[in-house]
Formats: C-alpha cells, sequence, structure tokens
C-alpha cells in the first residue's frame, strides 16, 4: 500500500481533530466556535499558530501553557490522534469513496458527542442536527448509487434503521421514566441514533447491540470494582459512538456470522 495517501489522511485527521477539541471545549459552555481565537483557558493568552500544531505542540511545551505555565489537558492530543487513526482505519475499509466521506462525517460528529457526553453528560442539539443532515444527504444520493453500508437493502432501510433504534431507546426511557422515576437513557442517545440514516437497518440494529454489551460489560466492571453504584449515572453516549465504529468496520461480517450460526 502506498503511505502517502494514509499519512495525508493521518495528518488531516489530526487537523481536524484540532478543530474538534476547540467545538468539545466551547459548545457545551454555549460559546462560538467560530471566534475568538483559540486561547489558553486558564490565563485568557491567545495563541499563536505554533502553539497549535496538532500533537506537536503539547510535545513540545511539555503539556503546559507557554505563556502560564498551566498544565495542558491531555484530551487535546488524545482527540487529534484518535481522529487521525480513526480517518485512517475508514480509509483501509472503504477506499476514497463516497463510503469514507460519509463514514468520516459521521465520526466525526460522534467523536465530538464522545468527548462532550463523557465530560458534561450532555449531547448537543447542535451536533445531532449536523448528523441528521449528513444522513438526510446521504440518503438523498442512495438513489443514484449503491454503498456498501446499505448493500443491497430497500431504499427505506435507513428510515427501519433510524425508527427502530431510536424507538427502542426511547420505549426504555419512557419505561424508566415510569417506574423509576428517571429516564434510562438521556433523550440525547435517543436522538443520536437519528444518525442511522447514514447506516441502514442492519447495521444500526447491530451498532445498538454493540452499544448496548459494551456499555453493560464496562457497566458491570465500574460496579464490582466499586467506581461506581447501581444508581450511579453513566453517560451511553460514549458506548453509542464504540458500538457505532465497530459495527462499520465488522457489522457485515458479524450479520453474516451470526446468520450462519443460526443456520
Amino acid at each position: 500500500m502506498n503511505v502517502l495517501v494514509p499519512l495525508l489522511i493521518f495528518i488531516t485527521g489530526l487537523i481536524f481533530g484540532s478543530f474538534f477539541n476547540v467545538v468539545i471545549y466551547r459548545l457545551p459552555e454555549g460559546k462560538s466556535i467560530i471566534a475568538p481565537r483559540s486561547f489558553c483557558p486558564s490565563c485568557g493568552a491567545k495563541l499563536k499558530a505554533y502553539d497549535l500544531i496538532p500533537v506537536f505542540s503539547f510535545i513540545f511545551l511539555r503539556g503546559k501553557c507557554r505563556y502560564c505555565g498551566c498544565k495542558i489537558s491531555f484530551r487535546y492530543p488524545l482527540v487529534e490522534l484518535v481522529t487521525g487513526v480513526v480517518f485512517v482505519i475508514l480509509y483501509i475499509k472503504f477506499g476514497l469513496s463516497v463510503e469514507f466521506i460519509f463514514t468520516v462525517f459521521l465520526m466525526s460528529i460522534l467523536l465530538m458527542v464522545f468527548f462532550i457526553d463523557l465530560e458534561h453528560m450532555i449531547i448537543p442539539n447542535e451536533l445531532v442536527i449536523a448528523g441528521l443532515i449528513g444522513g438526510i444527504a446521504l440518503f438523498v444520493l442512495r438513489f443514484w448509487f449503491d454503498d456498501a453500508l446499505v448493500g443491497d437493502s430497500q431504499w427505506y432501510s435507513p428510515i427501519l434503521g433510524m425508527l427502530a433504534t431510536s424507538g427502542f431507546l426511547l420505549l426504555v426511557a419512557l419505561i424508566g421514566l415510569a417506574i423509576y422515576g428517571t429516564d434510562a437513557f438521556g433523550m440525547g442517545d435517543v436522538k443520536i441514533f437519528l444518525y442511522r440514516l447514514i447506516l441502514g437497518l442492519k447495521l444500526s440494529v447491530i451498532s445498538l447491540v454493540f452499544s448496548i454489551f459494551i456499555g453493560g460489560i464496562t457497566g458491570l466492571f465500574l460496579i464490582i470494582t466499586g467506581l461506581k453504584h447501581r444508581k450511579s449515572h453513566i453517560p451511553f453516549g460514549p458506548f453509542i459512538v464504540m458500538g457505532t465504529f465497530l459495527s462499520i468496520l465488522f457489522g457485515n461480517e458479524f450479520f453474516a456470522w451470526y446468520v450462519g450460526m443460526l443456520l
């Protein structure tokens, strides 16, 4: 494989990840993601271009602000690195294709959801709307071409996937509200499955199964280790993100394996 293209995609991911950090920091606080220029959250100093080189600036500055010496959150290089790696993995999976473009778009939104929900336990409506717009765009384009995400499924498969997964989480949330007085899933978790317009029915259901499985195992581990108790609130958004990514990469193979086990 020519390493130049993956390298360029990785660098592009780092750059996008730097912007995602701005969104992750500012959006939950209701701040503009466009203005003002990037600044140190501790001292307010405006950052220069050489302070904002993805990953490398963090390493060169030893994780501290150049101007006040306060520690820089490790989340910044982590988001940049994860974004670059995710972009490259999706390129290896799909090559330079429409599927690559739309899965990169989907995972870009979901990566921001991951870190915002993990820190603030919210999923901003702005990200829900952005993901839905991308889903609608791909849904319309599918009338002119076939893609690997839905395969030979019917044209309405993405709509069924969106309704089935969002509807299931909404039902669970309402049952939890009726029994315990609190919803088992936040409405943000319900709304985030509107993105399933991009995936189609099969991958949508598989992503939900993966998300619940990963969330269940993680929750059980946290309870056993005493880090959380049964009534603790654990954000479900990060599990949805991981489940979605796994379904994009392995969902069709998992479905084929599962059907083969039944036959």
